[in-house]
């Protein structure tokens, strides 16, 4: 009888080994990669802010050269001085993005809950109104904000708010209603008024940063931020401005996007589905999503189901 049941014991514990080795092993711990539209590993932002009507021109600007942007805008300053008119509004930004900058363009850490939710609802209402799409993002007056801030625009449909705490990198987004972007557009010059060596230091970091995002090899983002009023006035910066421009337009390695483009963009990569051993994925959204696994490149179509090999 022992030898019986040292047999059995001895049998079972054979198979259970060939089991084990010939079982596939989960790869569960492989990173999965996230890569822009058309596999590209770059992507820019371009946010404008407060809806000034030097923005005609900054706009036409931006369209010769290919390039598209987010404009936040004050809906109750449009139509006052230096203000674009609620008209102008409609057919400017086709192409582009409207987003919020409150209605009146308040501090908004000083104002009460309900203050902070009139400005931003208000100006969504009307925004849409003129525009004729759901308005899903802001940037913050003054870049300011704290955590009363972002818990009362919680569930007011938007999506992302901008801040003005340049990070000087090319991170994603970790927090969207607390987006820091990478830099203002030719960093802090004519800060300091009449600081000449000032501004050659700062236009000199500008350009270091975009020569470093257009050789960068990892995943980056290179978010610039600005107002388009900041390039009136004496001095040449509309040419400044145009030779920015030139650089890094019509980059073939570059996604150029909305924020609420890359917003929906990476939210359809968040959401896609895996399997256990990471050799089938669907694709829920509407979005066509390309995606990096062990070096290997692959393109996950809208609503569909893929194998990974």
């Amino acid at each position: 009888m022992k030898k019986v049941i040292l047999f059995l014991a001895l049998f079972l514990s054979i198979n259970l080994a060939k089991a084990k080795v010939d079982r596939p092993i989960a790869i569960t711990g492989t990173p999965i990669e996230m890569l822009f539209p058309q596999g590209k590993s770059k992507a820019l932002i371009l946010s404008f802010d407060d809806g000034n009507v030097a923005d005609k021109h900054l706009v036409k600007l931006m369209n010769d050269y290919g390039l598209i942007g987010t404009f936040h805008l004050n809906s109750n300053k449009l139509g006052t001085k230096d203000y674009l008119t609620k008209e102008e509004v409609k057919n400017l930004y086709k192409g582009h993005e409207v987003s919020g900058h409150t209605a009146n363009h308040p501090g908004l850490t000083s104002l009460s809950k309900i203050d902070v939710i009139y400005e931003v609802v208000e100006d969504r209402k009307e925004l849409e109104r003129i525009t004729g799409y759901p308005v899903r993002g802001m940037s913050y007056p003054f870049g300011n904000t704290n955590d009363f801030v972002v818990e009362a625009i919680t569930g007011l449909g938007i999506e992302y708010a901008r801040t003005v705490g340049d990070t000087y990198n090319f991170s994603m987004p970790t927090e969207y209603l607390k987006w820091q972007p990478t830099i203002h557009l030719f960093g802090k010059t004519n800060y300091i008024p009449n600081d000449t060596a000032n501004d050659r230091r700062e236009l000199k970091n500008f350009y270091q940063i975009t020569s470093e995002f257009l050789n960068v090899k990892t995943l980056a983002l290179f978010y610039v931020w600005g107002h388009s009023w900041e390039y009136e006035g004496p001095g040449n910066k509309w040419a400044e401005v145009e030779k920015f421009f030139k650089i890094i337009s019509r980059n073939p390695d570059i996604y150029y996007t909305t924020q609420i483009g890359l917003v929906d963009y990476i939210n359809a990569f968040k959401n896609l589905k895996f399997s256990v051993d990471k050799d089938l994925v669907t694709n829920l959204s509407s979005l066509t999503v390309f995606i990096k696994i062990n070096g290997k490149a692959f393109t996950i179509e809208a609503g569909t189901t893929k194998q990974l090999n």
